[in-house]
């Protein structure tokens, strides 16, 4: 990400998008895999809606190391109401303009508060993207901003050992005319 923009725009462009899928989301769905393997659709939400949480926290000026991850177990019915809540508290935690200069401590390591959120873009553009291959969604996902992500991607994660304390697989092959959110799923390694 260029760490001279300001990442809040695209980043609550990214939970719009999430919001319109979360809203397809039913009780039936919960259950189905996700190309985001570790993952069922509970699972997924649970770690979508639990790192807002934690972007909120590092913004708030905690560590990310100390949230625990989310595990999913809310009423078939609350996830709205969980993103809505975590959506709040992520955006008053980021409202001061000077926190995007600050030191903040993301997952990846100590970092200015601009690269923590740009992080955030980019990992709830990638699961929008799981979540609407999970759902069979025809929601189109915004070009712009998975170019943003995937910019930023292959500028940060390199092709090349994947796994261990690189949380992603390999880098996967995604046809010639694939989308860019398509594109940004295959780098960071699912099955497309």
């Amino acid at each position: 990400m260029n760490t001279t923009q300001d990442p809040r725009p695209p980043y609550l462009l990214a939970l719009g998008q999430l919001e319109k899928l979360i809203a397809e989301v039913t009780p039936e769905t919960l259950g189905r895999p996700t190309p985001c393997t570790e993952y069922d659709l509970r699972q997924l939400l649970g770690h979508v809606v639990g790192g807002m949480h934690r972007l909120a926290y590092i913004g708030e000026g905690g560590r990310a190391e100390d949230v625990v991850a989310a595990t999913g177990d809310l009423a078939d019915d609350a996830w709205p109401a969980a993103f809505d809540r975590a959506r709040a508290r992520v955006t008053a935690a980021w409202a001061d303009d000077a926190k995007l200069d600050r030191p903040s401590f993301a997952p990846w390591g100590e970092v200015p508060g601009r690269a923590a959120v740009g992080g955030y873009v980019m990992e709830v553009v990638t699961h929008s993207w799981d979540i609407a291959r999970t759902l069979g969604s025809g929601l189109a996902l915004d070009e712009q901003l998975a170019e943003g992500a995937l910019a930023a991607a292959t500028a940060i994660l390199p092709a090349g050992n994947r796994g261990g304390p690189v949380p992603f697989g390999p880098v996967r092959p995604a046809p010639a005319d694939a989308d860019a959110t398509t594109r940004l799923a295959a780098w960071l390694g699912r099955e497309v």
